[in-house]
């Protein structure tokens, strides 16, 4: 596990190794063991790297070369099934001289070419020169686990694994990118390729990158889902295959050279592989979860049960609303606006982990293989429910729902569901899905715009973006349809980014079982009947698994991870919102500062529940005073 990060000139100027290691600088964080730099003066390409130790402790550093060191490449992941890989290139007649994972890709690409990522089980973004050639090949993982952004200032390439890194590069300026904040209110976190800056992009997940060195630029798509593809096995066939992919998925992530445990909420998903781990585990798992006082949020007391009943060596940590301190520390790690509150308990879980073990598996993807959101029940159940809604205008619809009031609790509060369920009635099921999804909505940003932002944006409909994947996405049901859409956004650009940030920002790996391409590209082609039923998610995960898992796991219903944001903004962080949000400061010309503080009020007299809304617009300005205005140093 590494950071990564490289420059590629295109002028002819020589590379500058101080400024390729104060990028690299950056990164100590998500590589604190080590450091290695490949600096080319013929072709002006330099890459540096940041390595924490994961595989082969004594002779993995990076960069790693071929045979005759015309291949040079920097890692950041782990190829899960490196061993297999090696084996058989050995048998080709390749040569190693470590015992590490990030060799068998300059090989894989000696013998396929940009082909060689169909080869590769891991998660990963990685930098590959090629000398032969005079490019530069760069490329992510088919899911997105690890992070990877670049950029081009004149005749200059620039590539790193956080955007933290460009901000040392002197040509660099810091413009903020309207659009992306007009898609950041929407979904609470700004969708590839755009970012917060004009000039910097995401390499979106299954996509490489080609540069030559006269500044020509290829981009490819190298692998998706299609839904359409139904298996021919059998629900007990289908059970068999799922528990043994899921088996040896956790297998290759439990092979490493340092100690190794994992997160346990005590929801299905991590409970599984806790399970499985302790299956194929000679010591104790150590587990760890993170909880609240606020009872209706904390899991803890299905963390001890899973923990109890496979004997694992657990650890708790409970978040409290005075740790708003690390605040400006969790937005430095995030390098743009990012609203999931599970940031900050994510933060938690991964800087206890750390403390103990050096590699975590989670549960991360369970939800997206096996439908396990209610949104994915209310799409399907209210398919035909939705019908005479629709006929209604939206004007009188809106005045129907403004009579619900609105309740600050969890997810399952009844009357709170319902509400958010009955909000996208009278939409599409590609809108309903959308309006699911978001923080702000169409109407509500429109209230707090300014008359710039209103005026800009009246045209960009951000709904677009989550829909255009729900419509063209290759399936046929709404269930299937939402799969494939949350494998494509939801997944990537929000959860695996929280957890890919929270834990590097403590020098921890995080591994995904679940998110193995070979359980992705089969539970895509299992029925979405044989996922969820009226009353069940995960349906078919639940009976494979049903032996393992006690009854109080097993039968629980699904809940939400996140913290009481309005319940602190109502009391324990109503200053600190003031303090933030509604200075003078904050008037940056994107907002009505008038319905800001209406807003806020209303929150507080508990006439609405703007909790997350809230969240959105404090994460949003502290961005600023840590990147635009640097008021707060961390």
């Amino acid at each position: 596990m590494c950071g990564i990060c490289g420059i590629l000139n295109f002028d002819g100027k020589p590379i500058s190794e101080e400024l390729l290691k104060k990028m690299n600088d950056q990164l100590i964080h998500r590589g604190p063991d080590d450091e290695g730099y490949y600096i080319n003066a013929k072709y002006n390409v330099g890459m540096g790297m940041r390595r924490l130790s994961i595989i082969d402790l004594e002779t993995g550093q990076q960069p790693i070369h071929n045979e005759d060191k015309s291949i040079w490449v920097i890692l950041n992941g782990e190829i899960y099934n490196f061993q297999e890989l090696r084996n058989n290139l050995k048998k080709k007649g390749h040569n190693f001289y470590t015992k590490s994972d990030t060799e068998v890709l300059v090989h894989l690409y000696e013998d396929y070419g940009t082909d060689c990522l169909k080869y590769m089980n891991g998660m990963f973004a990685f930098a590959l020169w090629d000398e032969n050639k005079h490019c530069l090949f760069i490329a992510r993982d088919r899911v997105g686990k690890k992070p990877l952004y670049y950029m081009r200032i004149g005749d200059k390439f620039y590539f790193a694994s956080e955007i933290k890194s460009f901000l040392v590069i002197p040509e660099f300026k810091k413009e903020v990118n309207l659009k992306a904040i007009h898609y950041y209110l929407t979904y609470q976190y700004i969708p590839s390729p755009m970012t917060i800056f004009k000039n910097v992009f995401r390499l979106p997940p299954a996509t490489f990158m080609v540069i030559d060195s006269q500044g020509r630029i290829k981009s490819c798509k190298y692998w998706s889902l299609n839904f359409r593809h139904k298996t021919d096995l059998t629900f007990h066939e289908a059970k068999e295959k799922i528990r043994s992919l899921l088996r040896d998925a956790v297998r290759i992530r439990m092979i490493a050279d340092v100690p190794l445990g994992a997160f346990l909420s005590g929801g299905h998903d991590s409970s599984i592989i806790v399970g499985l781990m302790s299956q194929l585990s000679s010591q104790p798992v150590k587990t760890f979860s993170i909880g609240f006082e606020e009872q209706e949020f904390s899991e803890l007391k299905y963390a001890r049960i899973l923990a109890k009943k496979f004997g694992c060596d657990h650890h708790e940590f409970i978040v409290k609303p005075d740790y708003i301190d690390i605040l400006p520390k969790i937005v430095w790690h995030y390098d743009q606006p990012y609203a999931d509150s599970s940031a900050l308990p994510s933060f938690y879980v991964a800087k206890m982990t750390r403390q103990y073990v050096k590699v975590a598996l989670n549960g991360d993807g369970g939800d997206e293989n096996f439908a396990g959101y209610l949104r994915y029940s209310a799409l399907r159940n209210f398919t035909l429910m939705a019908l005479p809604f629709q006929i209604i205008p939206h004007k009188l619809f809106s005045k129907f729902l403004n009579l619900i009031p609105d309740i600050e609790s969890s997810q399952r509060n009844p009357v709170r569901y319902a509400k958010r369920l009955l909000s996208a009635l009278n939409e599409s099921p590609s809108r309903r899905n959308i309006i699911w999804h978001c923080f702000f909505n169409n109407f509500s940003k429109k209230r707090i715009y300014s008359d710039g932002m209103r005026n800009r944006f009246s045209d960009i409909d951000t709904y677009e973006y989550l829909g255009n994947l729900f419509e063209r996405a290759p399936a046929t049901g709404v269930i299937d349809r939402a799969l494939y859409t949350d494998i494509n956004a939801y997944l990537p650009e929000d959860l695996l980014v929280k957890m890919d940030v929270a834990t590097m920002a403590n020098s921890l790996e995080a591994r995904s079982p679940f998110l193995d391409y070979r359980i992705l590209e089969f539970t895509s082609s299992l029925l979405s009947s044989w996922k969820m039923k009226i009353f069940s998610q995960k349906y078919i995960l639940k009976r494979t698994f049903e032996d393992l898992l006690p009854p109080e796991i097993l039968h629980r219903s699904k809940q939400g991870f996140g913290i009481p944001v309005g319940e602190w903004f109502r009391h324990q962080w109503k200053d600190h919102f003031r303090e933030i949000v509604l200075s003078p400061k904050a008037n940056r010309g994107y907002f009505d500062m008038n319905e800001v503080k209406a807003l806020f009020q209303e929150h507080i007299l508990g006439r609405r529940d703007h909790g997350y809304r809230l969240w959105a617009l404090f994460m949003l300005e502290l961005w600023h005073r840590v990147f635009i205005d640097g008021d707060i140093v961390v």
